[in-house]
């Protein structure tokens, strides 16, 4: 899940009065809407965190099978089973093999929030927020390479290049030099410890809105849990998942995720999109019809009242019948960065 550094997520939990701010799920108005919501209807809720999206739809009548890859949301969400017993399945998965959950027949919905949760922020122990120290660690599922193996083990120019597209760090070559020279004398093992060198490398000015480690400690995340390629392949499984006038609804909160669900909409509505030197454009068989005039945004009194909903932004898109042929990956612009294969192979 994704957060933009400007929120109160990615700047450690906190709101603009400090307090910590409580889990809401953002532009749930217009998510109900787009999806539409009733009785009879399949829905797949994708990114089950709180649970937020979830109890909406059930209370709208319809059933929902949810996933979420972290293990502590699936422990928190079986109150939530046993509340609407029968309508509720809960899985630990990863929203990139939803297909695997569809029912015959397929579904009526797919929603997918790509933003972190309050709940894996406000936990000291999980390493995403530099507010609270705790290890370096970041992993949704507690599994697999951490924070602190990446920085603690890829060369500095892949640490710069993962900073600079993941985090839009304009900073990233001097952090990650300094990086280096510092895990020389011991290795990165605490949130505070790497956030404290950053704020070295690049000291914070009054102007700015955001703490220096914002963007490195996002960009961490993203790479940790392999956040653009779980978000490519959902968008593929959503399309063989969802049944002829099935529904997919998208909450993004950067740029970096928006502009890869616009990508695959305006893909798969119909048209290729073109070199923007020799826009020539292709016809194919559109496998998904974009509902309302493009992406929406949380109303001023929304994101007032909810900080984590200002930089939200929603596309949605209704599956035709037409079947889905494999999509191209080159579509969603992905950057070509180190692997945590070959981290888990060091």
């Amino acid at each position: 899940m994704m957060a933009n550094p400007g929120d109160a997520a990615a700047n450690g939990g906190e709101g603009t009065g400090g307090g910590l701010v409580r889990h809401i799920p953002v532009l749930l108005h217009e998510v109900l809407a787009a999806l539409d919501p009733a009785p009879g209807k399949s829905i797949l809720d994708g990114t089950f965190g709180a649970g937020g999206y979830s109890r909406a739809i059930l209370e709208a009548g319809a059933a929902v099978i949810a996933l979420d890859r972290d293990p502590s949301a699936i422990a928190a969400g079986q109150a939530m089973v046993e509340e609407f017993a029968g309508r509720l399945a809960l899985h630990q998965a990863r929203f990139s093999d939803l297909a695997r959950y569809a029912p015959e027949g397929g579904l009526d919905g797919v929603v997918l929030d790509i933003g972190v949760s309050s709940m894996q922020i406000d936990e000291a122990d999980r390493g995403f927020s530099f507010q609270k120290d705790g290890p370096l660690d970041m992993r949704m599922e507690r599994d697999g390479v951490s924070a602190a193996d990446v920085v603690n083990g890829l060369k500095p120019g892949d640490l710069a290049r993962i900073f600079g597209f993941l985090g839009e760090e304009k900073q990233a070559g001097r952090i990650a030099r300094a990086i280096e020279k510092r895990r020389a004398e011991r290795p990165f093992a605490t949130t505070r410890d790497l956030a404290g060198l950053i704020e070295t490398v690049v000291p914070r000015k009054a102007k700015d809105k955001i703490h220096p480690a914002t963007r490195v400690f996002q960009a961490l995340r993203i790479f940790v849990n392999d956040e653009l390629g779980e978000l490519a392949d959902a968008l593929s499984a959503s399309e063989r998942a969802l049944k002829p006038g099935g529904r997919l609804v998208v909450v993004t909160f950067h740029s970096l995720e928006d502009r890869m669900v616009k990508r695959f909409l305006t893909e798969r509505s119909g048209r290729k999109q073109g070199s923007r030197h020799l826009p020539v454009l292709e016809e194919q068989p559109a496998t998904f019809v974009p509902i309302g005039k493009g992406m929406q945004a949380a109303s001023p009194a929304e994101a007032e009242a909810n900080p984590r909903a200002r930089s939200a932004k929603l596309r949605a898109a209704t599956r035709t019948d037409f079947s889905a042929d494999g999509i191209d990956r080159s579509i969603f612009g992905l950057p070509d960065l180190a692997s945590l294969d070959q981290i888990r192979g060091r």
